[in-house]
């Protein structure tokens, strides 16, 4: 690729001869002579210097050291470019068109055109695979699932039955869709229905009952699911996640959990049942979830937070328990104040000892 097409691809703006080419984009640090050194991060400019590139990316505004490259483009919105750059150069998907001979299709299961299925794979009787769809090796397809067009399902991944994803659905290794949720119930109220009531807990110890799990997850179009992720189906609704949302690496979703659309749920976030999560709302990594929790619409929760109840729309929380920022900001101020607060307190109990018997009992 020249750098005219490259600021045609970014919408940038080239400094220098847009005829000259590269072959790939590489960080600074690791680019050759052929390569285009992306440095749209200030604190990379300089080591444009010491790169054997001699083209580079750069973000708007940026001064590039004289001399460091022959020529460069820069682009308005770095990430949002960067978007556009590594889809440009991405490897393509490992698997050959068609059904490979170890794959296994079951009777009733329906093939749409110009899929792809690698060795290993089992889709279920009844199940339905849309046109351009791209299986990995070792996937299992439940009975009566249904996976719509131009998805792209990586090794191991379980789907299962019933399950329903839309188009373009991209599923990482290992992930899990569709297993049971974690539903139980004692015959008489129990530990944790005392401790919810009273604080207390009050029940007997009993058998644990199971309770089903009817519904399946329905996932909506462009969503995408990292790998070991796990999604639980509903009790007797579906668990939904809805179009757009991109889920990273080991999360867990409980039954019955309703995600909105554009999401962005950071790695280890942990949703426990029954709870409803708006639209373009953004977990951070290791956030917990409590169940019934109803998180508002483009609400932001910083990492390792614990939320439980409501969460307004549009705010942003932090902290365990989960609290406003500007009050769990001035909670974290006030907590490093208690050292000298304890110690100027011991400070007065010296003092008011020294102080006479009579003047300190008169007071």
């Amino acid at each position: 690729m020249d750098l005219t097409a490259l600021a045609l691809l970014l919408d940038g703006q080239v400094h220098g001869k847009g005829d000259l080419t590269f072959d790939r984009p590489a960080h600074p640090d690791h680019a050759g002579d052929t390569d285009l050194a992306v440095a749209m991060q200030a604190d990379l400019l300089d080591r444009l210097g010491e790169s054997r590139a001699r083209v580079a990316l750069v973000a708007q505004g940026a001064e590039v050291p004289d001399g460091a490259v022959d020529a460069w483009v820069s682009v308005g919105r770095p990430r949002f470019a960067l978007h556009h750059l590594t889809t440009a150069f991405a490897w393509p998907v490992a698997v050959a068109p068609g059904v490979h001979p170890l794959a296994v299709i079951e009777d009733g299961a329906v093939l749409g055109a110009d899929v792809a299925i690698g060795p290993f794979v089992h889709v279920g009787a009844g199940a339905r695979v849309g046109r351009g769809c791209k299986i990995l090796n070792g996937v299992s397809v439940g009975a009566g699932a249904v996976l719509g067009e131009e998805c792209l399902v990586y090794p191991g991944v379980r789907i299962g039955d019933r399950v329903r994803l839309g188009n373009r659905v991209m599923i990482h290794a290992n992930a899990c869709l569709g297993a049971d949720g974690f539903s139980f119930v004692t015959p008489e109220p129990g530990s944790v229905e005392s401790a919810k009531a009273s604080g207390r807990v009050e029940g007997a110890s009993q058998a644990l009952a199971r309770i089903h799990s009817l519904g399946a997850v329905v996932i909506g179009d462009d969503v995408e699911i990292g790998a070991n992720t796990c999604i639980d189906r509903g009790t007797l609704a579906d668990t939904e996640v809805g179009a757009g949302t991109k889920i990273d690496d080991l999360v867990m979703i409980g039954h019955n959990v309703r995600i909105g659309r554009s999401c962005m749920l950071c790695g280890q976030v942990g949703i426990a049942g029954s709870s409803v999560v708006g639209n373009g709302v953004v977990l951070a990594g290791g956030v917990g979830v409590g169940d019934h929790s109803v998180i508002g619409d483009f609400a932001v929760i910083g990492a390792r937070s614990g939320i439980s109840g409501h969460i307004p729309p549009r705010s942003v929380w932090l902290g365990y328990p989960a609290m406003p920022k500007d009050a769990a900001m001035e909670s974290y101020r006030l907590m490093r104040r208690l050292r000298s607060l304890f110690k100027d307190v011991s400070d007065l109990k010296k003092v008011a000892r020294s102080l006479p018997s009579s003047l300190s009992s008169s007071s």
